[in-house]
């Protein structure tokens, strides 16, 4: 429930940040709090991927990506992330998402996210994202594209990136997907 009222808070904040292009890095400060310690007492690795979500928030309304969205009754959903860590953040520690767009594939958008403190990056997450249509359905990447606008020609996914997308996908909605351990 505490994410609730930290995401709401955050909503409202960004709408009155800074306008930013839909490819900027565009940075949210935030702050450990005592709700997202783990038994460690450092923030737990699962909160880190809630916080990124208030980031990525934060990104398409402050980009105007939300209102476009909105307009088509469209809505993004996460299909798959990865996190890396570097350092722990600390109870009342303030740090700073940096989060951006870096790409396309056929069927998904590719967000990055870090946590930084004092321009040092304590983790690194990369989003997978897809896009459904309230009325049913997926929008394709291309329809995506037209509404928001072409991507720069200097923003290239990482090949990698495409892969690992690839290799993690599980099996179509519409596809069975049993639970066997093998």
């Amino acid at each position: 429930m505490h994410m609730l009222f930290r995401t709401i808070l955050h909503a409202w904040i960004s709408r009155f940040g800074k306008q930013v292009g839909h490819y900027d890095v565009v940075s949210t400060k935030l702050r450990v709090l005592p709700t997202d310690l783990d038994i460690l007492r450092h923030m737990n690795n699962g909160v880190y991927f809630s916080l990124f979500d208030i980031g990525r928030f934060d990104l398409i309304r402050r980009s105007g990506i939300w209102k476009i969205f909105m307009d088509h009754g469209w809505y993004p959903v996460v299909a798959s992330e990865t996190i890396t860590f570097r350092k722990s953040l600390q109870l009342w520690q303030a740090f700073t998402v940096e989060s951006r767009i870096i790409g396309f594939d056929d069927k998904a958008a590719y967000m990055q996210h870090r946590a930084v403190v004092n321009g040092e990056i304590y983790a690194e997450a990369f989003i997978k994202a897809r896009f459904l249509k309230r009325t049913g359905g997926t929008v394709p990447v291309a329809d995506l594209l037209d509404a928001v606008g072409q991507v720069p020609p200097a923003l290239e996914l990482p090949e990698w990136l495409v892969r690992w997308g690839d290799d993690v996908k599980l099996p179509s909605t519409r596809a069975e997907a049993p639970s066997t351990w093998e």
